[in-house]
C-alpha cells in the first residue's frame, strides 16, 4: 500500500489543526489507541463531515506517525480527481489489499457505520447512533482479527443545524453516488459556504472491544453478529452520554 503523503496529507493536516482551535478540541482516553497493534476505530458520524474523526486522526498522526486509514465513502471512486485525494490520504473505499497491509503494519482503520445516514440529518436528530443493519465494519474486525475502538463525544452535532433528512432526500431525488442532499445552517449562512458555529469538540474514546475475537465466535451466525452489533452501538451511544451528560435511561435504543 502506498504510503500517505503529498498535498492532500499536508492540506488535511492544515486544515484539521486549525479546526482542533477552533472548536477547541481535545481527546478523553486517547490511550487505547496509542496501545501497539492495528485497531478498529468505530465512531459516530457527527453533522455533516464527521469533523471530530478528522481531527482525531490529526491527533493520532502526531503521536503515531500515520493517519488512520479511512473507509471512505464511495464517491471518492466516481468524482474526477478524488481518487488521487483518497491515495493521498491512505484512504479506501472498501475492503481491498491495501487494508490488509495496513493492518500487517499495525496501523489503525477508522470508520463510521451510519455514514450519510447518521450525519446529515435534521436537528431534531442530534447524537443518535443509527445504523440500521449496517454490519460491514464487523465483519471486516471478524476478517482481519481487529479489536474494535469505540469512539463518541460532544459537539460534533451543533456545527451546524440541519434542516432536513438529507439521505433520504439524496434517495429520492437520485443523487449520483448515492450522495446526501443535506440542508444546514451554519455560523455564516448556509453549509457548504459557512463556517461551522464554534462549538466546543470533545472526543471520547472507549476500551477495545473484542467479543468477536473470542474462539468459538461464529461471524456465519447472524445473531451472534447482531449481538456484537448492538454491544458496539451502545457503546458509542454510551459515549456520546456520557460527553453530554445525559442520563442514560433518557435515550432512545442504539440500533435503530
Amino acid at each position: 500500500m502506498k504510503q500517505a503523503g503529498g498535498w492532500p496529507l499536508r492540506a488535511w493536516l492544515t486544515t484539521f489543526r486549525l479546526l482542533r482551535r477552533y472548536h477547541r478540541y481535545e481527546v478523553v482516553n486517547l490511550e487505547p489507541l496509542l496501545r501497539p497493534g492495528a485497531k478498529l476505530i468505530v465512531g459516530y458520524h457527527g453533522r455533516p463531515l464527521a469533523v471530530d474523526l478528522c481531527m482525531l486522526t490529526v491527533t493520532l498522526h502526531e503521536r503515531l506517525g500515520y493517519l488512520p486509514h479511512g473507509v471512505a465513502h464511495g464517491a471518492f471512486d466516481s468524482i474526477p480527481g478524488m481518487r488521487a485525494v483518497a491515495d493521498g490520504l491512505g484512504f479506501v473505499t472498501g475492503d481491498d489489499p491495501r487494508l490488509a497491509e495496513a493492518v500487517a503494519r499495525g496501523e489503525h482503520v477508522l470508520l463510521q457505520p451510519g455514514g450519510t445516514r447518521e450525519g446529515c440529518r435534521g436537528f431534531r436528530h442530534r447524537y443518535r447512533v443509527d445504523w440500521g443493519e449496517r454490519m460491514g465494519y464487523l465483519r471486516l474486525a471478524v476478517r482481519y482479527r481487529l479489536p474494535i475502538v469505540p469512539v463518541g463525544g460532544s459537539g460534533m452535532d451543533d456545527a451546524y443545524v440541519g434542516l432536513n433528512d438529507g439521505y433520504a432526500l439524496g434517495r429520492r431525488v437520485g443523487m449520483p453516488a448515492r450522495l446526501p442532499l443535506w440542508l444546514g445552517v451554519g455560523a455564516t449562512g448556509l453549509w457548504p459556504l459557512s463556517l461551522p458555529f464554534p462549538v466546543k469538540m470533545t472526543q471520547w474514546v472507549g476500551e477495545p472491544l473484542t467479543r468477536h475475537l473470542e474462539p468459538g465466535f461464529d461471524a456465519g451466525d447472524r445473531d451472534a453478529m447482531r449481538a456484537v452489533h448492538q454491544d458496539v452501538a451502545d457503546a458509542v451511544q454510551g459515549l456520546l452520554d456520557r460527553a453530554r451528560g445525559v442520563d442514560k435511561g433518557s435515550t432512545r435504543k442504539a440500533v435503530q
